[in-house]
């Protein structure tokens, strides 16, 4: 029976201090691994997203995130006035503009 069961030994001294910096160093390449890989990206975009939010001008043919294509025929301070037909006009937020397109897309679609 003593075959199946192993024998329980002794466990070492308590780890001192030197075999956590191991640990440590690890964490910190993690932290700096998902810095990188996904925080900077985004706050990047963010900053581009910010820009062209910043720009938005009487004129501007756009794509909102729910996809209406249209022409902005006012800008508000938060708004902007979108006509994505001929004599029809929606208010939606300026942050929900998600691209700016060419001149004439709007013509060609």
């Amino acid at each position: 029976m003593n075959s199946l069961i192993p024998a329980a030994w002794a466990q070492g001294a308590p780890a001192s201090a030197g075999s956590q910096l191991p640990f440590i160093l690890l964490m910190v390449a993690i932290f700096a691994m998902f810095y990188f890989v996904l925080f900077r990206p985004q706050q990047k975009k963010q900053k581009e997203h910010q820009a062209l939010i910043s720009k938005l001008a009487v004129g501007d043919e756009v794509v909102t995130t729910g996809g209406l294509l249209g022409k902005i025929t006012e800008v508000g301070d938060s708004f902007v006035t979108i006509e994505v037909a001929p004599d029809v006009r929606i208010k939606v937020q300026k942050f929900q503009v998600s691209a700016l397109m060419p001149k004439g897309t709007l013509k060609s679609a």
